[in-house]
């Protein structure tokens, strides 16, 4: 069931960076491309097919019994593709596939070519892909470095993440860390800063630590989410986040926080985010909770001081969940939030 998610993660992902990123896929069929490798191309925003005789797609659901049930191959042929449901019932009863000709009339690839011009089709397509991208041509990447992380008998310990196991009770609590330091307020900064960048590495942890626990340990069904720091500290971050939207690193970090919050959605455990004294719930960091299976909340007398608090911000109206997550749909509030409230 992991190797199923993870496989039909790894294809979402592909998609949101295309829809939200501007990085664009194209799939190159010569030879053969049945179950999940066709499933790979599904995700692509074009398919190109080798017409050669021989190569063939296919999606053999019922013949095979679906050996890798619910991962997007019928939804996105359907959906995605705008194939007829007929068509579509008769092409994954057919274990043999389908060649050029009448893939391209199904809709199941978008052109096709000889092998003589396989080539230079390919070619032609990525080049107007990238002809109309949005992304930055002349930017240079920035070294990521192995995650700094410790593992013991008590769980995984990263700088920003923190995993902690109770195995008689069965379940984790991961603590994330609001930004202890002053954060980078410009692109240069942001750059020079490279995988240090709060956000950045908050991401890359988190997303590290939830397929640790998916993979190495299967017994912890209920996973406790707590957060702790300072509100404003996550607040300003979230602002420079809105800011410097447009520009690539940063672009980047949103897009990876958006894919890492959908993968703690999907996961198959139980997640409740417990709010209470101390809590940093705020801006990004409440999308966790948002996230979550449950929220549990502190509740003190009205007169208490340091009673908790969840801290909303632009970034809980869709920057960085894709629109999944809305609070509106959550009952919270409405998702047109002019400033920073607190609730």
């Amino acid at each position: 069931m992991n190797f199923c998610k993870f496989t039909n993660e790894t294809r979402n992902g592909m998609e949101d960076s295309s829809r939200n990123d501007g990085l664009r896929f194209v799939a190159a069929v010569n030879g053969a491309c049945a179950g999940g490798g066709y499933e790979i191309a599904l995700a692509c925003d074009e398919i190109l097919m080798v017409d050669d005789r021989s190569t063939a797609v296919s999606l053999p659901e019922v013949p095979l019994l679906g050996v890798l049930p619910g991962t997007g191959g019928l939804t996105r042929l359907i959906d995605k593709r705008k194939v007829r449901r007929d068509v579509a019932d008769l092409f994954c009863t057919n274990a043999d596939g389908v060649r050029a000709e009448r893939a391209k009339a199904w809709k199941l690839v978008d052109e096709i070519a000889t092998p003589s011009e396989f080539a230079a089709l390919v070619r032609d397509r990525a080049a107007a892909h990238v002809a109309v991208s949005s992304r930055v041509a002349d930017a240079r990447g920035i070294p990521l470095r192995p995650l700094a992380r410790t593992i013991d008998a008590g769980g995984y310990h990263y700088p920003h993440v923190d995993v902690a196991f109770d195995r008689a009770a069965r379940n984790a609590t991961i603590a994330v860390r609001a930004p202890r330091e002053p954060q980078p307020q410009d692109a240069d900064a942001i750059v020079a800063a490279g995988d240090a960048w709060w956000p950045l590495a908050l991401a890359r942890e988190l997303d590290d630590a939830i397929l640790m626990l998916r993979t190495n340990e299967p017994e912890l069904g209920l996973l406790l989410l707590r957060t702790e720091g300072d509100p404003d500290a996550v607040l300003a971050v979230d602002r420079v986040l809105l800011a410097l939207r447009d520009h690539w690193l940063v672009a980047e970090t949103i897009g990876l926080l958006r894919r890492t919050l959908a993968r703690l959605d999907v996961t198959s455990r139980s997640w409740y985010a417990i709010v209470d004294g101390g809590s940093c719930f705020a801006g990004t960091l409440l999308e966790l909770a948002l996230a979550a299976d449950r929220t549990y909340m502190l509740a003190l007398p009205d007169a208490a001081g340091d009673a908790p608090a969840i801290v909303l911000s632009e970034a809980n109206a869709g920057f960085v969940s894709d629109g999944q997550r809305p609070l509106a749909d959550r009952g919270a509030v409405s998702t047109a939030i002019p400033r920073c409230s607190r609730r």
